[in-house]
């Protein structure tokens, strides 16, 4: 039996359940090593050599990458096992098979799609070629020999696997004691010599530090690479764990060696905004550094790079350009449908934190490189950027909360309902108070329990009371019932430091209402327009399990708590979700979004009341704002201030555009964050404009899954200072 530890729970295994019996007799030979991997990976069992004890440092850190391997290799099969790809080798070199959350699945799945991609276009554009090989560096367990050869794609070709010792003798291990993987290798496979771990007529697997130019350069030579025939080197999240000098150095000598050659890489990128800050520490303490991501931060910068050390041409793509452009629609709306997702700003913050390279050496490579323009959603947004930056600064109350809704219920209070947090998600409100002591959060049991819901709307009425709408407690499950909230307050408020009674009480009361209810959704919007006198909350756009994106308007009489026709006008803007919409001169102005394609809109429209009921109208603004989605508006006058959001090429904290909707003109502000110590995520928060002489947006929650790296929560509310912004 083996126990290891993780999260406070001891778990134990038999080790005949996860090795073979030609396993275990190497066991003697060998010691067990836990790497941790924080929620990507709980616990993973990694079979390594002895260690020298010389150089520990280096070898710590050596041994921590190889760990990623092991973690990367559970999430493949978990992509594959759910229908994301197909590659039935996998399995074959993983313990036990793990089922991953559906944003782990999309990404390796984005990850497969790209080598693959450039793999394929490899093989045929040396088809005609009498040989051709495929290099891979640092290919921990990857499953790709098996697979291509499964496929019949390896005609005249040869791959290398070049990887530490330790990584190469388990990867032999499992081969040699794996009856399928064994019966694609040559049926008498030659005695081991040097550090060449599996020799087969087609596939060979080496022992070497790729850092060390020479040693790898005599391996591979005697295993028989011809350094004259066309070859891919593949690198997948491999060089970013060396020093630079070490990548830089391994990129220039395959250059030097390969004269007709394609390098193709996965690897990270954008370090500083609050993604890469999070990407960065989790890599840190998984003492795994990303250490070129500094050097080379963005796809320009890679590309430079590979062009500065001896290599031709090159074209670099973040991920979301490849997924976009690269990935048929068809074959992105079968990824699309395998599982429940909502999880759309992780799944673009995290395409764009990862590029795909293609560089090239000689004339036939370059018909192999990645499309440098590739037939893409995404805009070319040439926005008008201010000089002044808007001041941002932390409000001493802790507040978290992902998904939730807030609105003002009175001067000074605002409510918060809904939403996921750290201690989860439950039907418990919040308020925060504004007093003479500053803010504080104060807890409130509301006498109906308005159920666990994410992405809901909270919409204050003209006469009083919040009416609370949407949202899904999963993304199979969305919440049907439509609530009439008031607050009220019990007595004068309690001190700053009071642990005493809640000074207000939450009165929650069902709406049964007549008429033909919209569709079930949420991440929509629900406003207050007036027509002739009458107030109506209008429920615009949002999503449910069966539909991408909905583009309907709905109309509810509050006061008679009936679903109602009114007609409408114009051309209706196209459907989209976690947009924003907000009163305006009677109506309502609408701006952003994600559409059915999954691609950010940044197109402004007004629903303005007629005589007949109202009409949609496009405004267009110049230049246009920068898309984006997961936002807040308000509107100050006839100013629409737009805050936060997830944009596909996002560098750093998105700021606020001012869109003037007089002179249909648009101005962007960068947000000074210096004074706010955690990474502030804007994207699923709250926003509300204070009452103070100085105009400010309250900015409450936010934050996301930042894909494996783990969860991140603003902890604490914010304020921006508005008043650059407004002049």
């Amino acid at each position: 039996m083996v126990s290891v530890w993780s999260n406070g729970v001891c778990w134990s295994m038999s080790l005949t359940v996860c090795l073979s019996s030609a396993l275990l007799s190497l066991l003697n030979a060998f010691i067990f090593i836990v790497v941790t991997v924080p929620r990507e990976a709980e616990w993973t069992l990694v079979l390594t050599g002895t260690m020298p004890t010389t150089n520990r440092k280096k070898q710590g850190g050596d041994t921590a990458v190889q760990g990623t391997n092991d973690s990367s290799v559970v999430s493949k099969v978990s992509a594959a096992a759910q229908g994301y790809f197909h590659d039935v080798f996998l399995q074959h070199f993983v313990c036990k098979a793990a089922r991953r959350a559906p944003l782990i699945n999309r990404g390796y799945y984005v990850r497969w799609r790209a080598v693959d991609y450039c793999v394929r276009r490899f093989l045929l554009v040396t088809d005609g070629c009498p040989r051709r090989q495929i290099l891979s560096l640092g290919a921990g367990f990857d499953s790709a020999y098996f697979r291509l050869h499964a496929d019949e794609a390896l005609d005249r070709a040869v791959v290398f696997e070049v990887d530490f010792p330790d990584v190469a003798r388990r990867k032999a291990a499992l081969i040699k004691s794996n009856n399928t993987l064994r019966g694609m290798l040559d049926p008498h496979l030659p005695s081991r010599t040097g550090p060449e771990y599996v020799a087969s007529s087609r596939y060979h697997l080496l022992g070497v530090d790729v850092r060390e130019e020479s040693r790898v350069e005599e391996a591979l030579g005697a295993a028989g690479l011809d350094w004259a025939a066309p070859t891919l080197i593949l690198s997948e999240v491999v060089l970013t764990y060396m020093e630079a000098k070490w990548s830089d150095a391994v990129i220039s000598w395959t250059a030097k060696l390969l004269p007709q050659s394609l390098f193709v890489m996965y690897e990270q990128i954008r370090p500083l905004d609050p993604f890469g800050r999070i990407m960065q520490d989790h890599f840190l303490k998984l003492n795994s550094t990303l250490h070129a991501l500094l050097q080379y931060p963005d796809t320009a910068a890679q590309r430079h790079r590979f062009l500065d050390k001896g290599w031709e041409q090159c074209v670099c793509l973040d991920m979301n350009d490849f997924y976009v452009g690269l990935v048929p629609e068809e074959e992105r709306g079968r990824v699309e449908s395998l599982e429940p997702f909502d999880e759309y700003e992780e799944w673009h913050q995290k395409c764009s934190h990862y590029f795909i390279l293609t560089a090239s050496r000689g004339a036939l490579m370059t018909q192999a490189l990645l499309s440098p323009a590739p037939v893409s959603s995404v805009p070319s947004i040439c926005p008008s950027w201010s000089p002044s930056a808007l001041s941002v600064q932390t409000l001493p109350v802790g507040v978290e909360g992902l998904g939730m809704a807030s609105t003002w219920v009175s001067p000074g209070q605002v409510l918060l309902t809904g939403g996921s947090s750290r201690g989860g998600r439950g039907p418990v409100a919040r308020t925060l108070l504004w007093g003479q002591k500053g803010w504080r959060s104060v807890r409130v049991e509301p006498a109906v329990d308005l159920g666990v819901r994410l992405y809901h709307t909270a919409t204050p009425l003209p006469g009083g009371g919040v009416v609370v709408y949407g949202g899904r407690s999963s993304p199979l499950n969305p919440i049907r019932g439509l609530f009439r909230v008031t607050l009220d307050t019990l007595g004068p408020p309690a001190p700053h430091d009071s642990e005493g009674r809640d000074p207000v009480k939450l009165c929650v009361a069902q709406m049964v209402c007549t008429g033909d209810p919209p569709a079930p959704r949420w991440r929509h919007t629900a406003t207050t327009v007036s027509h002739k006198g009458k107030d109506f909350v209008v429920v615009f756009g949002g999503k449910n399990e069966s539909e991408a994106a909905v583009g309907d308007a709905c109309f509810l009489c509050p006061d008679q708590q009936h679903w109602t026709q009114i007609p409408v006008e114009g051309s209706a803007p196209e459907a989209r979700h976690t947009h924003s919409a907000c009163s305006y001169q009677g109506g309502m102005v609408v701006f952003g979004g994600l559409d059915r394609r999954g691609s950010p809109l940044g197109d402004t429209a007004l629903l303005r009341p007629t005589d007949r009921g109202f009409s949609w109208e496009r405004v267009e603004v110049q230049p246009p704002p920068v898309p984006r989605y997961s936002h807040s508006a308000h509107v100050i006058g006839e100013k629409l201030l737009v805050v936060g959001g997830v944009w596909l090429h996002s560098d750093g904290v998105p700021g606020v555009v001012v869109i003037d909707l007089t002179t249909r003109s648009s101005v962007e502000f960068s947000l000074d964050t210096t004074s706010v110590p955690w990474p502030l995520m804007l994207h699923s928060f709250c926003s509300e404009l204070t009452d103070s002489e100085e105009p400010q947006l309250l900015l409450i929650g936010g934050g996301g899954n930042c894909f494996s790296f783990g969860t991140h929560f603003n902890p604490q509310p914010v304020t921006v200072d508005l008043g650059p912004a407004l002049g």
